[in-house]
């Protein structure tokens, strides 16, 4: 697997259209409206490639958006009525402060070569109290060693790597989750038990999914403190200069 390398829009546009893609698309999308199962007034973004998710919000969300890296591509979406979908950097998403109330991410964060400004961006335009859904393939999942998916290149991730990493960027890990559970071989036998294999393994065997999906919080106490360090330390240096002046010295008119 190449870490540094995203699947050009075109493959991801023809996996989804696919057979496997829809049925990948409907398990995904399963377990993405029951942990979001009301975003009725909401603003929700999509990162990456989220397009095949996010019909799922169009009648309901107040306003409902996509961005795609620049390296990976872009295609329209939705196919009818206005365009919502843009191109974006990792590190210079280009919305505004706190613009989202939920924010999905898949086929984003593991092909991104700027793991952490992309992370940084997403929490500035995160809501305070608003939630973020991260779908990454699993290290140890069959997907993740399937090249002809779209979640066999880029970097896996264990629940523990991601969890650390979301902590790292100030965000709260609520719970994750396994799926996508069937193996990503085009067998008929498998995508005829698909269904069954998803509820089996959810029940038995979270570890051995497919993908990862961490749902986290968006943390603003650590960012408060720090902002509450900075201007007790401006106050401090302040005050220093006016208790202890600094003499300055008699200039003779050659100096100037």
């Amino acid at each position: 697997m190449n870490s540094m390398w995203r699947p050009d829009v075109s493959d991801l546009n023809a996996f989804y259209a696919g057979h496997q893609g829809r049925l990948t698309r409907r398990i995904l999308r399963r377990h993405i409206r029951e942990l979001w199962p009301d975003c009725s007034g909401l603003r929700v973004l999509g990162l990456g490639y989220a397009t095949p998710y996010l019909n799922l919000f169009r009648d309901e969300a107040e306003r409902t958006i996509a961005i795609m890296p620049a390296q990976q591509g872009v295609v329209r979406w939705p196919r009818e009525g206005a365009n919502c979908v843009a191109l974006g950097e990792d590190d210079a998403l280009p919305l505004p402060d706190a613009a989202f109330d939920r924010i999905l991410m898949v086929h984003a964060l593991e092909g991104s070569e700027q793991i952490r400004a992309l992370l940084r961006e997403v929490w500035r335009i995160l809501t305070p109290g608003g939630r973020l859904i991260v779908i990454v393939p699993n290290r140890v999942g069959l997907w993740a060693r399937h090249e002809k998916s779209p979640f066999g290149h880029g970097i896996s991730y264990t629940p523990g790597q991601l969890n650390r990493l979301l902590k790292s960027m100030t965000f709260m890990p609520l719970h994750w989750r396994g799926a996508l559970f069937m193996p990503p071989w085009r067998w008929r036998m498998i995508q005829r038990s698909a269904m069954a294999l998803e509820r089996l393994g959810q029940r038995g065997w979270p570890g051995l999914a497919g993908v990862l999906m961490h749902e986290a919080g968006k943390q603003i106490y650590a960012a408060t403190a720090d902002v509450s360090l900075r201007r007790r330390a401006v106050r401090l240096r302040a005050r220093y200069r006016l208790s202890a002046p600094v003499k300055t010295p008699r200039l003779n008119r050659t100096d100037c």
